[in-house]
């Protein structure tokens, strides 16, 4: 009877271990990662191209990137890996679903879309404007007298 009690409360002591060391790596994994580690990430995965600014949403599980010639970048994490987009122009819709949310779809990459919370409503226009920003189309080439002419 003794060997009984004594398995079953060094049985109840190691669940209750397993789920103390599970919520520890859940919450670590739900705080999101370092904008420090989004920047690397994203550089590696698209080289060429400078970041401006990031903003994260409250959650930390995605980022949002302003790169140098107005396009944008999206970054989603996926535990401790990262999936980035290179934002085109006319492939994402945003729209406001609160003052501090953003419904975003991608046209390319449906399964990263979603409604984005952000820290502030500040956040979620600047996240906004850069998204749209994303939609200005080139008008000159790269040099401005063969852009007018006609071809």
């Amino acid at each position: 009877m003794l060997w009984t009690i004594t398995i079953v409360c060094l049985f109840l002591a190691g669940l209750i271990f397993r789920q103390s060391f599970r919520k520890r790596n859940e919450e670590r994994e739900t705080m999101g990662e370092d904008a420090g580690l989004a920047i690397l990430e994203f550089g590696r995965a698209f080289p060429g191209e400078a970041i401006r600014e990031v903003i994260s949403t409250a959650n930390g599980r995605t980022v949002f990137l302003r790169l140098h010639d107005g396009k944008a970048g999206c970054m989603h994490a996926h535990g401790h890996h990262y999936t980035c987009h290179l934002i085109e122009p006319g492939t994402v819709r945003v729209s406001s679903v609160g003052p501090r949310r953003l419904e975003v779809q991608f046209a390319n990459a449906s399964f990263e879309g979603g409604t984005f919370e952000f820290r502030d409503e500040k956040q979620a226009a600047e996240v906004s404007l850069w998204l749209l920003g994303s939609f200005r189309p080139v008008i000159a080439g790269p040099d401005p007298e063969i852009a007018g002419r006609p071809s």
